[in-house]
């Protein structure tokens, strides 16, 4: 694993430094850009058998029934499969596949996720190709992404280039709602992330006027509950000694401190939801609220509900004692409390991350494409990459170009299936001849 200190910035990359700025593609290579292209109609048969399998994040005999769709897929590519059950975090479970190489080489990480945020009662559920569109649940998102893992690992077989790889493909069950406790539904892809020393997110990529942006970084995504009390009473005594301001304007105190006084770069701080009354109460599902009241009477409760997006833990710290320290300052007569639930950690952006996004600039100048910016970190949600951003260097949005993400009319650009596959496969043997130094 590579160096790092403190704040999270690499010290040493060998593994991203050591080779050529431009080396030229080699005879290999180009049999990797071949394999890609002539597998193309049957990667898309594949997209189109998986996308019709419903795997909603909740309907656990859907994603079990893509994941053993895909197990003979990495079989066939000589990987050790082995299907992780979920049940004790109620979820379905993970599909990881490992393949042993040179053990003096570069440890590869490639993660992608089986399930989709639509469930068996959504309308939208059925793959439809208009030439090279392809429309349906998770063509992107992250169906798409694992067509081009596989696509990548068939032209690298072909190739040659496989044979010396170490590579665990880890992919999630539960991306878009990762079962709780996070510690027990990401331990498995934790631990490969320690033994790893790059890795790849194979979600959507990211383009910007029509120009691919390479993904170093990507945001936190945790969640607050907000409650607030207050002394009830006859409304004409509001604002008194002895009644108190009541438990809707220290939320709206509060609420208005965090957007005045929280501010910085790549910060976000949603409220999702809020209610508040005599009484007011969040909904059993943690997803509602619900509250009471008259206009005459003080009111006793206010709850709301929201999330705090972050780029760094550093930031994820500030922002939490910031918001704690407005909370805290409680108007007369009222009292409030925060709680917060951290679920996806950010992956912060590194010289090791950066280091690498070069070297797949490089693969991109020899392939004849431009040149990959930064996306900037902030446009981009969370994703389980983060979770082993601590441990490895890492690229996400290594996956298929796309729209409407999470939405009814989800589409792919099937042709960008291609170029992905092609770096990727480039990019995994480049680092695969590799003897990183690791501590």
């Amino acid at each position: 694993m590579s160096s790092r200190i403190a704040s999270g910035l690499l010290v040493g990359s060998a593994i991203a430094l050591s080779a050529p700025a431009h080396a030229q593609i080699t005879p290999a290579e180009q049999v990797m850009i071949q394999s890609v292209e002539a597998s193309f109609e049957n990667d898309v048969a594949l997209l189109e058998a998986i996308t019709n399998v419903n795997s909603g994040t909740y309907n656990h005999d859907g994603v079990r029934e893509v994941g053993q769709m895909l197990m003979p897929e990495f079989e066939a590519l000589g990987f050790d499969v082995e299907w992780i059950d979920q049940s004790h975090v109620d979820r379905a479970g993970h599909l990881f596949a490992r393949r042993e190489g040179d053990p003096d080489s570069t440890r590869i990480l490639m993660i992608g996720h089986i399930d989709t945020v639509f469930e068996p009662d959504s309308p939208f559920q059925q793959f439809v190709r208009d030439g090279d569109t392809a429309t349906g649940p998770g063509v992107v998102d992250d169906k798409g992404g694992i067509v081009v893992i596989l696509s990548s690992l068939r032209a690298m077989q072909a190739a040659g280039t496989l044979d010396g790889a170490n590579i665990v493909v880890a992919l999630t069950g539960d991306e878009e709602d990762a079962g709780d406790p996070i510690a027990q539904s990401r331990q498995h892809l934790i631990e490969a992330g320690q033994w790893a020393d790059v890795a790849l997110g194979f979600e959507g990529l990211s383009v910007v006027d029509g120009r691919d942006m390479g993904v170093v970084a990507r945001r936190s995504s945790n969640s607050w509950t907000l409650t607030t009390t207050g002394r009830t009473g006859h409304s004409s005594r509001v604002f008194s000694e002895g009644s108190g301001y009541g438990a809707i304007y220290e939320m709206a105190r509060i609420l208005d401190g965090f957007r005045t006084q929280l501010p910085e770069e790549n910060l976000t701080y949603n409220v999702g939801f809020m209610a508040g009354g005599t009484p007011a109460a969040l909904g059993d599902d943690n997803l509602s609220a619900a509250g009471s009241g008259k206009t005459n009477i003080i009111p006793s409760d206010a709850v709301a509900r929201g999330d705090l997006r972050t780029l760094t833990q550093e930031q994820t710290d500030r922002a939490v004692a910031a918001m704690q320290a407005i909370v805290d300052a409680n108007l007369p007569g009222t009292d409030a409390t925060i709680e917060f639930e951290f679920s996806y950690p950010p992956m912060s952006p590194t010289e090791g991350s950066s280091a690498l996004l070069a070297r797949l600039n490089a693969i991109n100048a020899d392939m004849g494409l431009g040149e990959m910016g930064i996306y900037p970190p902030a446009l981009r949600g969370a994703a389980d990459i983060s979770f082993v951003a601590p441990y490895a260097d890492g690229l996400a949005g290594m996956g298929p170009d796309g729209s409407g993400s999470h939405a009814v009319g989800e589409s792919a650009d099937l042709r960008s299936f291609t170029r992905q596959a092609q770096r990727a496969a480039i990019l995994m043997s480049r680092l695969a001849a590799e003897t990183p130094a690791r501590d």
